[in-house]
């Protein structure tokens, strides 16, 4: 994946802290099923998969199906590579109908849906904002009214048409630009859970880039335990756990972080967050540093996940209310961390916060 809204979201992250899988101690007379693990480097950040099966395939063929995901993943949703559909998709000023795969439509109408439900708090067409505002080469640039005003009316998701029974899609502005790296690593999570699931798998912890899918239990019977990252890193820079959750949900759920990790510009005095609201064009003020969001949809929950963060705890709440979503948010006030969980989150089953 690429730089968008996540690229400042969650470029610091470090896989295994957005949430954690802990030591897995295997216990009791008879020895359980093998617990296999397998990571790797991948679209920028790292992977850590662990699975178990009483009939096991091969843990080579298992990472051949996952190294040919990958490169397919690459191959349609890169913006790093050129001859990607995606890298395609962006250079060309043509309005017209482009064939495409049913993924891809998906993607965009996940975004879309996500746009309107979220204030417009979501869109992955918000590149160039981050390119205006200086973001992406560190050199600060505060552009005027003007400038936002002439950018914005030629982004938005919105400006994107589906034609899911032809599997094509068109944009309506030639130099719009699409980005799923906001919700890049959920996709992902998806397709490498797919190949789990089809090898037999039906125990596993797929952790992508801090993001994951755990679904049914330990070897030995025990639940999955998970941990959201402390969004201030320790003095010297290692992460922290923050918050640690039993998973009690064995049908299979999503866990997506995204975080603002203390990345900001300070100018004169005056800090300028990376995360961008699409809505003003401007950086968030308020004081949402990290937002964690359960699912079953890896796709959706990370997308939500960088909408809260966008939206803030007081108007995330309202939403995560009206959406049914269950969310874990941490706010910064004074220096000190605060935990707020949604109304869904209070009062789900799924998982215990320990």
């Amino acid at each position: 994946m690429s730089t968008s809204i996540k690229s400042d979201i969650k470029a610091n992250k470090v896989a295994g802290f957005g949430a954690l899988l802990m030591t897995t101690f295997l216990v009791g007379c008879s020895e359980p099923p093998k617990l296999e693990s397998l990571e790797g480097y991948a679209q920028g950040t790292t992977y850590q998969i662990s699975f178990w099966s009483e009939d096991a395939v091969p843990v080579t063929e298992i990472q051949t199906a996952f190294n040919d995901t990958l490169t397919q993943i690459d191959k349609e949703l890169s913006t790093y590579r050129p001859d990607s559909f995606i890298s395609e998709f962006n250079r060309s000023l043509s309005v017209a109908w482009q064939p495409t795969s049913q993924d891809f439509v998906d993607l965009v109408k996940i975004a879309q849906d996500i746009h309107a439900k979220s204030e417009g708090c979501y869109d992955p067409t918000i590149g160039p904002l981050f390119d205006l505002w200086g973001f992406k080469t560190d050199k600060l640039h505060v552009p005027t009214s003007e400038e936002l005003t002439a950018l914005k009316s030629e982004l938005g998701i919105d400006k994107i048409e589906i034609d899911e029974e032809n599997l094509r899609v068109r944009k309506t502005r030639p130099f719009l630009q699409l980005d799923f790296s906001s919700m890049g690593e959920g996709y992902t999570i998806s397709k490498l859970s797919d190949v789990l699931e089809a090898k037999g798998y039906d125990n596993y912890m797929v952790q992508f880039g801090g993001d994951m899918k755990i679904k049914g239990h330990k070897p030995d019977g025990n639940k999955w335990r998970v941990a959201i990252q402390n969004p201030i890193p320790s003095a010297d820079g290692a992460p922290k756990v923050y918050q640690v959750m039993t998973v009690v949900d064995r049908s299979g759920i999503t866990l997506d972080t995204s975080g603002t990790y203390n990345r900001h510009f300070d100018d004169n005095g005056v800090e300028y967050s990376h995360i961008i609201n699409p809505s003003t064009g401007k950086p968030i003020t308020h004081d949402l540093v990290s937002a964690s969001v359960l699912g079953t949809d890896p796709r959706i929950s990370d997308a939500w996940a960088t909408a809260m963060l966008c939206l803030g705890a007081v108007k995330g709440e309202k939403i995560a209310k009206n959406e049914n979503l269950e969310v874990f948010f941490i706010e910064r006030k004074n220096d000190k961390l605060v935990k707020v969980s949604s109304a869904a989150l209070l009062k789900t089953d799924r998982v215990a916060l320990d």
